[in-house]
């Protein structure tokens, strides 16, 4: 699939919304496969997450669901669940000051193979939570959103609060529509992109949105996790 992304998003222009806000007919489809694929989906993973909540509790301390503020569509802020893959109580700091770092156009630090646009070797991860994220399963209580109504299943990766305070004015187009577990940027490299190349994934996702482009998406997921093809 052709990548196109090097068109301008202007917060609140036409340009930011997709059919879907034009047309709430189109929008209820989009809902309808939501509630569909994702109760699917839980019915089909719900045994592997019973085993995952096992592991972490019985690795380390703490809940074994992670709870964290992000932003959704037209910047609403909600609770996304994760399953937890560090130590109980890690700081985040770290994180925050790698995520603006790239935000702000500063070089990621350089590996044996090239630069890394996500953190890696971070020792607040546990042994599990490595595997977890190797393969995107940390991400399977988001199911749970998408049903809430919180989350899609494709669409943009859900900010963190203190990144779009430092967004460029163009960036703010992926608050057009709901955020999705999985989307663009996760089945063409995952953390091997850099930010901007995320970002501009996402715009252009909500600028083609369409069913087509969500099964599409959808079936190319598996494929791109179980290869493990950019992950942090």
């Amino acid at each position: 699939m052709a990548i196109a992304a090097d068109r301008t998003y202007q917060e609140g222009s036409a340009a930011t919304a997709p059919e879907s806000r034009r047309r709430p007919s189109v929008e209820i489809r989009y809902r309808a496969f939501d509630i569909v694929a994702a109760s699917a989906l839980l019915i089909l993973f719900m045994p592997l997450m019973l085993v995952i909540a096992v592991v972490i509790r019985f690795e380390s301390r703490g809940r074994a669901i992670f709870r964290q503020r992000r932003l959704g569509r037209s910047q609403s802020q909600f609770t996304v669940h994760k399953f937890r893959t560090m130590q109980q109580g890690a700081s985040q700091d770290v994180h925050r000051e790698f995520v603006l770092g790239l935000i702000a156009g500063q070089a990621p630090p350089e590996t044996e193979e090239g630069p890394r646009f996500k953190l890696a070797g971070d020792d607040r991860i546990t042994r599990a939570g490595r595997i977890l994220r190797r393969y995107s399963l940390d991400e399977l209580p988001q199911l749970w959103d998408v049903l809430r109504g919180d989350m899609s299943l494709v669409g943009p990766r859900p900010a963190l609060p203190y990144e779009a305070e430092r967004y460029p004015a163009h960036w703010f187009g992926r608050f057009a529509v709901k955020p999705g577990i999985t989307g663009l940027w996760q089945v063409s490299g995952r953390s091997e992109l850099t930010m901007e190349e995320m970002i501009r994934l996402d715009l252009e996702y909500v600028e083609r949105r369409s069913l087509r482009l969500n099964i599409w998406v959808v079936l190319r997921t598996l494929p791109a996790v179980v290869s493990a093809r950019g992950a942090g």
